[in-house]
């Protein structure tokens, strides 16, 4: 059965009001919380209890799913050198179950994926969720600031770009490429879990 698309957003400083709006015109009906805080000390509009609220009021269902797909997991299996590893992460049964539970919501809605970081190649939506949804061959789309659509495989050629890495090599496939920036981008912003006893708390993912 073919999958509907699913969108990706990151609220970053957005206002509320026109984080909505953006929601509406692409006509999202449902929102994934894809956080593994969902709570933010710059955008407390964006608080879990608080975009719940929000989004209700708004017509839009809202669904948390930040411990399955979440970029700060529990698993200590999931982490190298305190660093996530994207790449375990993405073997967990876990993981798969949120992604499950992702694409089943897509049948009753138009729905979007949401973190914190306002460019999708730098975050975990992209470089973990969409990635892995991509290679389900789920259709994902990801929402600008100025309401514009990228689409997965334009932000991969992004993501090449970013890490500096061609769109194409004589001696590598394409596929070959991506798994190296993604590997490469991966090292840059996954979640580093401070050390023993540190009171530091990341404001992302």
């Amino acid at each position: 059965m073919t999958i509907p698309e699913i969108f990706t957003i990151g609220h970053s400083t957005l206002q509320f009001d026109k984080f909505v709006e953006l929601l509406h015109r692409h006509g999202v009906t449902a929102l994934a919380d894809v956080r593994s805080a969902p709570y933010s000390r710059f955008s407390p509009a964006f608080n879990r209890e608080a975009v719940q609220a929000s989004l209700r009021e708004s017509g839009i269902a809202y669904v948390f799913l930040g411990e399955q797909l979440g970029g700060r997991p529990k698993d200590p299996t999931c982490y190298e050198n305190n660093r996530v590893s994207y790449e375990k992460m993405s073997r967990t049964a876990l993981f798969h179950a949120g992604l499950d539970r992702l694409c089943q919501e897509s049948r009753a809605h138009r729905i979007a994926m949401m973190c914190a970081e306002q460019d999708p190649v730098t975050c975990h939506r992209t470089l973990l969720v969409a990635r892995v949804l991509a290679s389900r061959a789920v259709p994902v789309l990801h929402i600008h600031a100025d309401g514009s659509l990228e689409t997965h495989a334009l932000a991969e050629t992004r993501l090449l770009q970013i890490v500096g890495l061609p769109a194409e090599d004589l001696f590598r496939t394409r596929e070959e490429l991506l798994a190296e920036a993604y590997a490469l981008q991966g090292l840059r912003v996954a979640y580093v879990a401070p050390p023993e006893g540190s009171s530091l708390r990341s404001e992302h993912r």
